[in-house]
Order: C-alpha cells, then structure tokens, then sequence
C-alpha cells in the first residue's frame, strides 16, 4: 500500500512539473497576444472595414506589419547616420520627456542590451561578503569596475534573479570567474544554487 501511495505521488508530482509551465506559457503567451491585439485594435478595425479580412488575419498581418518596421527602424540605426539621428532623437526626447530615459534604460535592461544591461555583459564572481576572514561567499555580478580599484556588483536572490542587492567591495574579496556565463550564473540562481559545482569548475581569475 505504502508503494503505491509513493507511486501515485511520484507519478500526480512528474505530471504536474510537465504540464504545469506549459500552461503558464500557455497564458502568459495568451496574455500578451490580447495585450498587443487590443493595442493594435484601430488599424485591425480599419483593415476589417476597408478589406472585409477576418480578424485573426488582420491581427497577423498588423504584428507583421509592425515587426517588419522593428526591424527596418534597427537596420537604420545600426548605419553611422541612423546612430546620429537616434543620438540627437534621445537627446532632445530626454529633455522634453524626463522619464523615457528610465524607461528605455528598463527596457534595455528586459531585453540584455549589450550596452546597459549587466545580464549582457557583466562578470561572474564569487564575493567574500562578510570579509575576508569569513570563508563564506556569495554568486554575484560584477557591474561596474571604478578608478580606485574596487568593485559594485549585483548579487542576486533566488529563485528570482531579477531582484537582489548591489553591493561596493574591495577587489581582495573579489573572485572572478571569467569562464562562467551570466546565463549558466542565472540558471543556478533560479535553481537556489543547484548547478554551482558547474558553474565555478573552471579556474578563476583575480
């Protein structure tokens, strides 16, 4: 009896692992599909009117319609003259709309912009948080480097590594790991640290 309670268990818990995120993506994917539809409403509605097209299709064809434009808006900027008109765009956006700098430095942050996010480009290490006579140390990352020597990181807290501390430290209780990825750091963060013995394998470098 004992053994079949454990079976059921094991079997209703596997069940559950499996299906459970597929039905969160599931909704998440649903959520963000309405979400854009009903911000694209009026040119589905315009295309409805003027097109008679089912609205699925209007829907698709105004998501392609405006990947399309994403992605023609990136290729100009990526030009010496995109770069120019973007940079004097932010300025003066900046000056006459003082939030949509936090805004676009958010959204760069969401999206690992190589040149804001510390997702993108920041350094694995482990830091001696309590001093260096203390063994104990913690998985960061290293955010910025400054003149005099010392570091700010990013220590993260799981199973949620989009939250955390940031902390100034001395570089004798910094080790870096410069073979260890952010992403293999942050799937051991989700996983409270499963896959640490992974992740710090490699030899580090001070």
């Amino acid at each position: 009896m004992e053994k079949l309670r454990n079976f059921t268990r094991k079997s209703l818990l596997g069940g559950i692992l499996v299906l459970l995120p597929l039905v969160i993506l599931g909704f998440v994917l649903r959520w963000a599909f309405y979400f854009v539809t009903d911000l694209i409403q009026p040119l589905t509605d315009y295309l409805l009117t003027q097109y008679s097209v089912p609205e699925v299709i209007a829907d698709m064809l105004v998501i392609s319609v405006i990947v399309v434009f994403c992605f023609l808006v990136g290729t100009i900027i990526s030009t010496s003259v995109g770069r120019w008109v973007h940079s004097h765009f932010d300025h003066y956006l900046t000056r006459l709309a003082p939030g949509y700098r936090i805004i676009k430095e958010i959204v760069g942050q969401f999206f690992g912009d190589s040149d804001s996010s510390p997702f993108a480009r920041g350094e694995v290490a482990r830091v001696k948080l309590f001093g260096l006579e203390c063994n104990t140390t913690v998985t960061v990352i290293v955010t910025s480097r400054h003149e005099d020597g010392t570091y700010t990181v990013f220590m993260p807290t799981g199973p949620n590594p989009t939250s955390g501390n940031i902390y100034h430290v001395p570089p004798e209780q910094v080790e870096l790991y410069p073979d260890a990825s952010v992403e293999r750091m942050m799937k051991s963060i989700i996983a409270c640290g499963a896959g640490s013995d992974e992740l710090f394998a490699k030899n580090k470098k001070q």
